[in-house]
């Protein structure tokens, strides 16, 4: 199975996230392995029709959110722009570009990904997560997996986690590219007051 995503998808789904440099973790922030299969586990749970990485105006955002961290969508390889409403105190995190395959896949995908995320004109450093073996749970007729049940695979991309947002709107822009996929969201996000 190989899956690239900008933001989802099997056989050939490639993700938006940040890179950077680490499967280290910060106590504010989820290990690679848990960030990759808790977002991949979120991405392949909803139906195409509300699928958050399918989402192209933002209506999508809220479905099967955490309570402890707030998930962002890639595309399957278009440029959309999406409004988002997200909840104070609760922190962010994205990939630029992201794949499942075996490792050889990732290996490859990582030679030339790359990609960056502008929060409120300033650019963020995401986070490069090589080759980490992860679990995703998925739903029947997910366009992200493209398949339904449990299963262990291996992820990679570049990736961004962000502390909670200040109360008020911001803009999140995020592009990611390997080889000759890529991927443009433009974030519009609107954090409520507690």
């Amino acid at each position: 199975m190989r899956i690239k995503i900008a933001g989802a998808g099997i056989a050939a789904v490639v993700l938006a996230a940040l890179a950077g440099c680490g499967s280290r973790a910060t106590e504010d922030q989820l290990s690679s392995e848990e960030l990759q299969g808790r977002w991949w586990t979120w991405a392949s749970t909803e139906p195409a029709p509300t699928n958050p990485v399918a989402d192209q105006d933002g209506s999508a955002c809220e479905r099967n959110q955490p309570r402890d961290v707030w998930f962002l969508a890639g595309t399957f390889g278009t440029q959309v722009e999406r409004a988002c409403t997200v909840p104070d105190g609760v922190p962010l995190a994205f990939p630029l570009v992201n794949m499942i395959g075996s490792s050889g896949d990732c290996a490859a995908f990582m030679r030339t990904a790359k990609g960056s995320a502008v929060l409120d004109g300033e650019e963020v450093d995401p986070d490069a997560h090589q080759a980490e073996t992860i679990e995703i749970r998925s739903a029947v007729d997910n366009p992200v997996t493209g398949t339904d049940g449990y299963f262990t695979a291996t992820g990679c991309g570049l990736w961004v986690q962000l502390p909670a947002l200040k109360a008020g709107k911001h803009t999140l822009e995020i592009r990611g590219q390997s080889d000759d996929f890529s991927v443009g969201v433009d974030y519009t996000l609107t954090v409520d007051a507690a």
